[in-house]
């Protein structure tokens, strides 16, 4: 495998690891609910089997009390069998069992009327050792030992009960609360507790949230970062408690956790109905990432008490900050359009206090920076923001929409630079389906470079400055790799080389149509006809009386000069990206020769008549494509294919002069005259030429031609 493939395989592999981790959490969340019914099901159980048991005991305790009561009647009936001192005994040991109850069930009463909790745990503790002690040795009869159960049952029940009132108290401080739960748990009901305990903290959050609520107008991202510290300091608290009171028990660990995941639904339910339900609404981007940002910074402080809540939360908070992130950049879309409208495309220095990107200020300007109009200013710093925006929510995975949207963006931003031009009016259909909107048109040449400009430097050095946070973004979340440079290391990322192409191909687009529209000016008139026809060069054998004087073409001296203008006004406004203004200019120079070659007219009269291209005509054209390639040449945009599809057009004319059975090379003058011809044209064009010492015969062919001349033209052109 290449690197890019295991680059791919790392990234394949990473995502299949999150989606499984996602998948075992969401399968985890899904049956602690079932397992939190179960275990309170069993508790609930072995509650009714302890209750029964405890029946059992007195019913049975009943049963002996009411023998024992007729074997004493029985006794008593025959006092032959028994003596007064015996009798004097048992009431005394009757009596002294009765004074210890008494005054146990007093000691009690004053202990838990004192709310003297812990005294009052050891004396129960105390009186069941008693009565179990009791029991095994049967010191007690079963009426004194019921009655003994009965009291510690009762007296439990009681303080039961008030440590229960202690717990629901909203106002009861942590460390009584604590005490107060760890004593329900030693009498012996832990599950109850743990709920209880709970619940207080519920209580106490939904007070604490009372007094937090705002008025209508407050909502917003202060009210975001208090609510949701409050909520989850909270549950970090009942977490810590449940830990320190109840230890790693399964069952408790898994009611926290049903409860925390319960607490945060709730919590975030409210945020997006207060908050981000509007802000998605309004496109208040901003606001809703610097709400979710503020969520999940603190939900993260509860990862390491084992409660990852983050899922909870975003699967709450997707829909809407997606909403809002779309509803932003639709925003973006529209501002730019409604600015394109009132744009005069004059490009200048960002206003004071406008960035050009994350680095660039006003203060820091120099004279080789580029400039740009109005709407592209502006479209630069809404995407700036909107990049700044995005940036804290690397944990939520925006990069990839985010990136996606700042795409379409720019590419609606370039079909409103398309529309600018004049030809767009003229167009039955829309680059890439999308509607027309008004915009200001771009009356003059300088304005129609203008727009190149402004998606030139966009696509090139603003929008990809922006977008590489996300990129490194998605390139932190993915592998991590070895340090390198990093600028080596970013401009090997894939996910940037696609950016910049798609960038490009937008671009390319608009300098399309800008070539298209100028080529379309060239080749056709106003009324419509045609001003590059195979006529021009057939009639002149036809109606030629004297030799010519010669000269390129009309429309290659039109072309010239447009091109010479344009690179003017280009070198300009391209200052330090002089090759997308040589590309501009090549780009429209192969518009105009591929239109000429693939003209099936104009090939269709050349090769087929019903006249025949004479050596004039050929000669003519011949000028015309040296003419071409000597001034492209000298204005370093003749392509290699510009030069190759000449190469075809003076080869295919040549054939067709053969087909007549004429030999083209013996009516074709040397070299050197067509390069004279074409330079002296280009002086003259250019008012440079001092013509007062120019020969005669440098504008007339010689006799001497050579069929070596012209090949070596052709081999010229294929080095």
């Amino acid at each position: 495998m290449n690197e890019k493939e295991i680059r791919h395989l790392c990234s394949y592999l990473v995502d299949l690891k999150k989606a499984s981790a996602e998948e075992m959490r969401r399968s985890v969340y899904a049956n602690y609910p079932a397992f939190i019914r179960v275990s309170r099901e069993i508790s609930n159980l072995e509650g009714q089997l302890l209750s029964m048991r405890n029946l059992l005991s007195t019913q049975a305790a009943l049963v002996h009390g009411l023998a024992e009561g007729v074997q004493k009647d029985s006794l008593s009936a025959g006092p032959e069998d028994s003596t007064a001192e015996e009798v004097l005994y048992e009431n005394k040991e009757l009596s002294k069992i009765e004074n210890w109850l008494l005054e146990f069930l007093d000691t009690l009463e004053v202990l838990l009327a004192e709310r003297r909790v812990d005294e009052s745990l050891a004396a129960l503790e105390e009186a069941e050792s008693i009565a179990e002690e009791a029991k095994r040795r049967q010191t007690l009869s079963q009426t004194n030992l019921l009655l003994l159960q009965n009291a510690i049952t009762e007296q439990r029940q009681k303080l039961a009960e008030q440590l229960e009132e202690t717990i629901c108290q909203p106002s009861t401080r942590g460390s009584v609360l604590r005490s107060a739960v760890l004593a329900m748990k030693r009498l012996g009901d832990g599950p109850r507790a743990h709920t209880l305990l709970l619940n207080s903290h519920y209580r106490k959050l939904q007070f604490n949230m009372q007094s937090l609520r705002p008025s209508n107008a407050s909502y917003g991202a202060a009210y975001t970062v208090i609510l949701s510290q409050l909520v989850f300091s909270t549950i970090a608290q009942a977490a810590s408690d449940s830990l320190s009171l109840f230890g790693e028990d399964s069952a408790y660990a898994s009611e926290l956790v049903t409860w925390a995941v319960r607490e945060a639904e709730a919590f975030g339910l409210l945020l997006k109905r207060h908050v981000l339900d509007s802000s998605a609404a309004s496109g208040g981007f901003r606001v809703a990432a610097e709400c979710v940002h503020a969520c999940l910074a603190h939900c993260s402080l509860l990862e390491a008490r084992g409660l990852a809540l983050s899922p909870v939360l975003w699967r709450l908070f997707r829909p809407c900050v997606e909403q809002a992130l779309n509803t932003n950049l639709k925003r973006i879309e529209q501002s730019s359009a409604a600015l394109a409208a009132a744009d005069d495309w004059s490009l200048a220095f960002p206003a004071a206090g406008m960035r050009l990107g994350s680095t660039t200020s006003l203060g820091s300007m120099n004279a080789s920076q580029p400039k740009l109009s109005v709407s592209a200013q502006r479209f630069n710093l809404m995407v700036q923001e909107f990049i700044e925006d995005v940036e804290p929510l690397e944990s939520l995975q925006l990069d990839g929409p985010a990136l996606e949207g700042v795409l379409q963006v720019f590419s609606s931003y370039v079909n409103l630079l398309i529309n600018a031009l004049p030809s767009s009016m003229d167009d039955d259909e829309n680059p890439e389906g999308f509607g027309k909107k008004i915009v200001r048109m771009a009356e003059t040449e300088a304005q129609q470079i203008a727009l190149l400009a402004n998606a030139s430097l966009l696509a090139d050095e603003l929008i990809p400055r922006a977008v590489m946070k996300l990129l490194q973004l998605q390139k932190t979340n993915r592998v991590e790799e070895p340090p390198r440079k990093s600028a080596d290391r970013q401009s090997r990322l894939p996910e940037q080389r696609e950016c910049k192409r798609r960038l490009q191909r937008s671009v390319d687009r608009l300098r399309d149509s800008f070539c298209r529209q100028h080529a379309l000016e060239i080749i056709f008139t106003e009324d419509g006809d045609t001003s590059l026809s195979a006529h021009m060069y057939i009639n002149m054998d036809v109606a030629a009386d004297h030799e010519p004087e010669w000269f390129p073409s009309p429309i290659f001296q039109e072309l010239f000069a447009k091109l010479s203008r344009m690179a003017g006004i280009a070198t300009d406004m391209f200052v330090g990206r002089e090759r997308f203004a040589t590309v501009l200019l090549m780009r429209l120079t192969e518009t105009v020769i591929l239109w000429l070659s693939d003209d099936q007219t104009f090939w269709g009269e050349i090769e087929e008549g019903p006249k025949p291209l004479g050596p004039l005509g050929l000669q003519q054209l011949y000028l015309d494509m040296e003419f071409v390639i000597l001034f492209t040449s000298q204005g370093r945009y003749l392509s290699r294919h510009l030069h190759q599809v000449i190469k075809n057009i003076i080869s295919r004319a040549i054939d067709a002069v053969s087909a007549t059975g004429l030999d083209p090379y013996s009516v074709l003058p040397e070299d050197d005259w067509f390069a004279e011809v074409a330079q002296i044209a280009i002086k003259m064009l250019n008012d440079k030429a001092n013509f007062g010492n120019i020969d005669r015969d440098v504008t007339s062919p010689t006799a001497s031609v050579s069929g070596k001349s012209i090949s070596s033209v052709l081999s010229h052109g294929s080095n």
